[in-house]
């Protein structure tokens, strides 16, 4: 990995690296907070997933997530949210397809198929390269995220329940197929079979299957997306379908955004460090 820039935070260090990946085919960047607790040994492993138009820097910026991290002794890492070093017709014309908006699924489809692996490259050759460093505790994992990323992280935790100890979500898209931004993405990347996608839905994931720990979801009551786009509502059925622990707490007045994100981000830091420990 190159280090692009490091910045001494909270008697840590927050660093910034770009690399070549192996599944992407291309540059990637991500970040990483290093807790002052890495100074001494191995420390566990929170990663977080960003949502749409989002980059590798958005939530380390925003959310005023180190301090908390610092206190608790976790490794924070966030990737970026797609390839940006290799060029598509029309990967830009929108903001909710394309470049930033990976949307965390392993392409099939023609051209993005040879560069678009955001699944693999988050749940497989993500923890290599923090395995790297040397000093993660790559056997205590957790991951959360926002919006697209809220539906990453959860997708990632129900299809891979050894490798991540917990999973939390901010407004994520619960019901992907069931919305439009989840059904624009899905017919880009993954095609028109709907079988597909379903490997890519939280919602189908945990209706029959339960999930052993608690799932932690803020969704704010004042976001314009609730109603159209995230549909907290059938991840709830689909969770009191299994049997699977849910706590979904609806936050009054509170948008979409960042201000949001950093009003809770301790709550979410916290139930991870208890499953961490």
């Amino acid at each position: 990995m190159n280090l692009l820039s490091e910045h001494r935070c909270f008697g840590g260090t927050q660093r910034f690296y770009s690399h070549d990946s192996a599944e992407c085919r291309s540059e990637m960047r991500l970040s990483v907070y290093l807790p002052p607790q890495a100074e001494q040994g191995p420390v566990p492993v929170l990663y977080y997933l960003a949502g749409l138009t989002c980059t590798e820097e958005t939530f380390m910026i925003k959310a005023g997530a180190q301090r908390i991290a610092a206190e608790l002794g976790i490794m924070l890492v966030t990737p970026d949210t797609s390839p940006r070093k290799v060029r598509f017709p029309g990967d830009d014309a929108s903001w909710d397809f394309g470049i930033a908006a990976g949307f965390y699924v392993d392409s099939l489809q023609e051209p993005w198929s040879q560069n678009y692996r955001m699944y693999s490259y988050v749940t497989r050759e993500l923890p290599e390269l923090v395995r790297s460093l040397g000093v993660a505790r790559t056997d205590r994992q957790s991951i959360f995220g926002h919006s697209m990323g809220g539906h990453g992280a959860l997708i990632c935790a129900l299809k891979n329940r050894d490798q991540y100890r917990s999973v939390s979500a901010f407004a994520p898209i619960s019901a992907p197929m069931q919305c439009p931004w989840g059904q624009k993405a899905f017919s880009g990347y993954l095609g028109p079979d709907t079988n597909t996608w379903r490997g890519y839905d939280a919602s189908e994931l945990i209706a029959n299957q339960k999930y052993d720990d608690t799932i932690l979801i803020d969704q704010g009551t004042a976001d314009k997306f609730l109603a159209e786009q995230l549909k907290p509502e059938l991840f709830e059925a689909a969770c009191k379908k299994s049997g699977t622990k849910l706590k979904l707490r609806f936050q009054e007045g509170y948008d979409h955004g960042y201000y949001f994100i950093s009003t809770f981000v301790a709550d979410h830091l916290k139930h991870h460090a208890e499953r961490l420990r």
